[in-house]
């Protein structure tokens, strides 16, 4: 057998196994039972109530995990990647119809066996925990709608990739770096004008005293904010959230309608200065430009095995197939892409204690902390996660880290 394809199952196998001993560890059993200092986030009912919810998903997560693996390794065994290619080769010669048809029955077969997953996710648990407000003909509509975004935005740069790689030869991964960082550089711009809109509705924030006081802290803070907008997104859960998007002079607040009936203005106003701090720090500029880096060094590390034939051969291709080859490339990186998500969560939670400490500075320290106890509460959060966990999956510092670091730092 194609050695490769050992590599492959044993990557495949051993991040399933790794990812269930966190999980495992996740939810142990020292771990139910609050810290005093976050008693006043749970009452004892509420705290049972937190890990039920934590433990219907860690179930159905290792159910999907389970299946996603058994389905590649049974498509590896008996050389179903092999078949989709020549059922596409059956249809079309031209290598960039092949590529696109190729992963499209792949993603779209993909979500057929997840839909029923996602059903019981929104439409059991969430139902079960108060927080569904999805209905079904909703779902149906937001997923054609995610078929034909990603058939257009993913049929394009997948297109890109095989035309580039066919038209300019070696360089290929030179353009398609600058291609792909145009791209990104536009989305992190008009996401919430282009691709917001298609999914929910924003409207901007009425006059009255949260939006003066929004405008009270940009003043003393010296920080420009022209768009301040509310998305409704109570039509999909009752869960709330917060974000800044847009760069330059196309940066906006967007407040969810949850979040500003469950918070107080004072609260909402240290959630936004928690965002102005990012973008005092410049988080995202420098989060776009690592990202960009990181794409060109992988773009160019794939350029020196495309054309290497034993991954077309470890699922059974016997021709040489660029599509086919990019689809093992992704697995064999998965290892490394592990590890430089962990050093990006790493510098993420630094990022976050930064955007805290700019809080602070305003004295908007308390504030923030009863935002992030109500947060946890009102979306039953884990407040309480394993520690090594929380270094292979966490971008944000745990409640009780930002809560010491807010109280006691300075």
């Amino acid at each position: 057998m194609n050695t490769i394809l050992w590599i492959i199952y044993f990557i495949l196998i051993f991040n399933f196994l790794f990812d269930r001993y966190l999980s495992w560890l996740n939810s142990s059993k020292r771990l139910q039972v609050l810290p005093d200092e976050l008693k006043d986030v749970y009452d004892e009912a509420a705290f049972a109530r937190s890990v039920e919810y934590k433990r219907h998903y860690e179930k159905l997560g290792s159910i999907t995990a389970f299946i996603s693996l058994a389905t590649i390794l049974l498509m590896l065994y008996f050389e179903g990647f092999a078949y989709v290619d020549s059922l596409c080769r059956r249809i079309t010669e031209n290598p960039v119809l092949i590529a696109l048809l190729f992963f499209g029955i792949l993603s779209f077969a993909s979500d057929l066996i997840g839909i029923p997953f996602e059903i019981y996710a929104n439409f059991v648990i969430e139902e079960k925990f108060g927080f569904n407000r999805l209905t079904p003909r909703l779902f149906v509509i937001d997923k054609l709608k995610e078929y034909l975004l990603g058939a257009i935005i993913g049929g394009f740069l997948l297109g890109a990739f095989i035309w580039f790689y066919y038209k300019v030869g070696e360089w290929f991964w030179l353009y398609l770096w600058l291609l792909y960082a145009a791209f990104s550089i536009f989305i992190s711009m008009f996401y919430s004008q282009l691709i917001v809109p298609l999914f929910n509705k924003q409207t901007p924030l009425p006059d009255g005293e949260l939006r003066d006081a929004i405008n009270r802290l940009a003043e003393k803070a010296d920080f420009k904010i022209k768009d301040i907008y509310v998305i409704d997104g109570s039509k999909r859960s009752a869960k709330s959230n917060a974000y800044f998007t847009g760069l330059g002079n196309k940066k906006r607040i967007v407040l969810y309608d949850t979040l500003i009936s469950q918070l107080t203005t004072d609260e909402i106003v240290a959630v936004i200065a928690h965002e102005i701090g990012h973008y005092r720090h410049r988080h995202n500029y420098i989060g776009l430009i690592l990202s960009l880096l990181q794409m060109g060094v992988t773009l160019y590390i794939l350029s020196l095995f495309i054309n290497y034939p034993k991954l077309n051969e470890a699922l059974g291709v016997k021709t040489q197939a660029v599509h086919v080859s990019l689809l093992v490339f992704g697995i064999l990186y998965s290892p490394i892409s592990t590890v430089l998500g962990l050093l990006g969560n790493m510098l993420s939670r630094r990022n976050e204690y930064q955007a805290d400490g700019f809080v602070r500075l305003f004295g908007m320290a308390d504030s923030l902390i009863s935002a992030l106890k109500k947060l946890s509460e009102k979306n039953l959060s884990n407040v309480n996660p394993h520690p090594v966990y929380v270094f292979f999956h966490y971008s944000h510092p745990t409640l009780l880290q930002r809560i010491k670091a807010l109280r006691n730092a300075g």
